[in-house]
């Protein structure tokens, strides 16, 4: 998608966001634009910038599916005090499993595996920015 606009991206890849209006989309595109380098993901800047939007608004509690198109859009609503979420489930015999190692938020990219738009983030930046290593 050659010269795609952010919000065009964004309704591509978080399709769980389609009742959220366009103009409260590009105010949570705006508010995330400085947390996402042009510089380094180049190329890839308007998909990092949609991911990590759609990341930000479904921690925030934004996104829903209604029509029942998207099985695990609802698990991830599912926690307590916003800290444990579901990180497993089963339907036999009914089995919920939930995050309760708080020490997980200490590292500075745990926040992003708490949703599947920021677990696509992550992997779009390892393509991206190459961390500096010493021998």
């Amino acid at each position: 998608m050659k010269d795609a606009n952010p919000l065009t991206v964004f309704r591509l890849v978080a399709r769980e966001f389609k009742d959220t209006t366009d103009d409260s989309v590009t105010a949570w595109l705006e508010l995330t634009d400085p947390m996402v380098s042009k510089k380094m993901f180049k190329k890839l800047w308007v998909q990092a910038l949609a991911l990590r939007t759609a990341h930000r608004m479904k921690l925030a509690g934004y996104g829903s599916d209604p029509a029942g198109e998207d099985a695990l859009a609802e698990i991830n609503n599912l926690h307590v005090g916003g800290l444990m979420r579901v990180t497993n489930f089963s339907e036999g015999d009914t089995s919920v499993g939930f995050n309760t190692n708080i020490g997980q938020y200490a590292d500075s990219d745990a926040e992003l595996g708490m949703t599947v738009y920021g677990m696509q983030y992550l992997c779009l930046r390892r393509m991206c920015i190459v961390p500096i290593t010493t021998w």
